[in-house]
């Protein structure tokens, strides 16, 4: 569902803001199935499911929201290697090209509607959302809940593939919300807040994922597991007010940077946004490279406790 423009007039004042300026149904980064349903005619808004294929069953072919873009995940090119690094953000020209082919213009406001089953499958929702803000493009936010709680809305379902046709998107980088290894080294030796949002077992160096060289975690990193951030009870995102609790528990002092980091930049991603966009704190950036990349070079301190 791309938007029409009317009049060369403000065609030229749309192109004229940029990527960054996209128009903005919404200004909040979680929206539930109220606001969709009554957005869902808009012809600015572009809905992505982002659900993956499961068991050989393809949820989108059984049901999803009208007019939906399927957008797995796993498939739909979010993530590259880069490097023999796993889950890496993809140059950017080829996401650039992934997002227009999926029907996004600049003008367009981005609906991501993950399954709602778990914290760790949301994260692919946040993962996503990321981004599409690192890319500079604000008009975006995630279905609360995913599918689940729309189907539990009682929201309308279509059987109905949508092709999008292919959109206008480009991108205008921000580097300020991704964190590479040298940001990453000098957050050591300052006051930014490193935040592993991976399980304790793996903070502390009992085990770890196979795309992990090393047991541990980086020096300085103060740990909050990914899935504090979600609502297990309501399936939703935790509250502002829960995530300020985490923060404080964990010693994060709200003034200072922030890096989260994770595996892979999956669960990271999670922090980043329950931090950056739920919580509203400045200066949060997303290492996505995490881990993996860390400990790929031998040379990277990495401590257990």
């Amino acid at each position: 569902m791309r938007i029409n423009l009317a009049g060369a007039a403000m065609a030229a004042a749309l192109l004229l803001t940029g990527a960054a300026q996209a128009e903005r149904l919404t200004d909040k980064p979680l929206v539930d199935a109220a606001w969709l349903t009554e957005h869902l005619g808009n012809e600015s808004l572009v809905v992505l499911d982002i659900r993956d294929v499961a068991e050989t069953v393809d949820p989108y072919a059984a049901g999803h929201v009208p007019g939906a873009i399927a957008a797995r995940y796993s498939e739909a090119g979010w993530r590259v290697p880069v490097n023999n690094v796993p889950g890496m953000l993809p140059p950017t020209e080829q996401i650039e090209a992934t997002i227009a082919a999926l029907g996004v213009d600049n003008d367009s406001q981005v609906v991501i509607i993950p399954a709602g089953s778990s914290a760790s499958e949301f994260g692919g929702a946040t993962r996503v959302y990321w981004t599409f803000k690192v890319l500079g493009h604000d008009a975006v936010t995630i279905l609360d809940g995913g599918y689940a709680a729309w189907t539990k809305a009682n929201g309308a379902v279509s059987t109905d593939a949508a092709t999008p046709v292919a959109g206008d998107f480009k991108a205008e980088f921000r580097p300020e919300l991704l964190a590479g290894v040298e940001e990453v080294t000098a957050a050591i030796e300052s006051d930014a807040n490193l935040i592993d949002a991976r399980t304790v077992a793996q903070f502390i160096g009992q085990e770890k994922t196979n795309t992990v060289q090393t047991l541990g975690h980086i020096p300085t990193a103060v740990n909050i597991n990914f899935d504090k951030f979600y609502d297990a009870q309501n399936a939703s995102f935790a509250s502002p007010e829960t995530i300020k609790q985490l923060a404080a528990a964990a010693g994060v002092a709200n003034e200072s940077d922030f890096i989260a980091f994770c595996n892979t930049g999956h669960l990271a991603s999670i922090a980043w946004f329950g931090l950056s966009e739920v919580e509203g704190l400045k200066n949060v950036r997303l290492y996505d490279g995490s881990m993996s990349e860390w400990t790929a070079d031998p040379s990277r301190p990495v401590v257990t406790n």
